[in-house]
């Protein structure tokens, strides 16, 4: 069971350090049941003066501040990590300090900024980046007209027709087994 002062630690650790900080694996669920006992305790109509009550409200506010502060901080460790890594790699102490979702974070980060790597270094080297839009393909069914992803009206396509359509809406008609990417040779 984590404790007011459990909350502050590590809030307090996390300020003063450059390092993420390592807690324990169930230190948010702890926390989300530290809030749930203190919520209760704090919501006695009865005792609304009580020292008691007036005391778990203010810790209350007092512990979702420091948890609130202790994330935003991590946050923003890992972004840095994000940005030195896709630089220079990453220390694996820092990454065993990560919580599961925050290693997410981490992930999704680095792919996006080995992404914008690779097309920045498509314009350096004085290529475009090559996005296809549509793809060509043949019905294999009737398709009756209908409104694409953008509104507009498509169609209609008779079987063994071939058009140029966007990929979002080819894929859709392709998984529904109404037409087939046609191969280019």
């Amino acid at each position: 069971m984590i404790t007011y002062n459990d909350i502050y630690e590590a809030a307090r650790k996390e300020r003063y350090s450059k390092q993420l900080q390592r807690l324990p694996k169930n230190f948010i669920l702890d926390f989300a049941n530290y809030l749930k006992e203190k919520k209760e305790i704090a919501m006695k109509e009865d005792d609304v003066f009580s020292d008691i009550v007036v005391k778990t409200k203010k810790q209350l506010e007092n512990a979702t501040t420091f948890f609130k502060e202790l994330m935003r901080r991590r946050r923003r460790k890992i972004l840095d990590l994000a940005l030195i890594a896709s630089e220079t790699g990453i220390s694996k102490h820092d990454f065993d300090n990560m919580f599961d979702f925050e290693k997410g974070l981490f992930e999704d980060l680095m792919r996006c900024l080995n992404d914008s790597d690779k097309k920045m270094s498509l314009i350096l080297e004085g290529r475009k980046e090559e996005t296809q839009k549509n793809e060509l393909v043949v019905f294999k069914k009737d398709v009756e007209e209908f409104v694409d992803l953008s509104g507009e009206k498509m169609g209609p396509f008779s079987e063994g027709q071939i058009a140029n359509i966007p990929k979002e809406v080819a894929k859709i008609l392709i998984d529904d087994g109404r037409a087939e990417v046609l191969e280019h040779e």
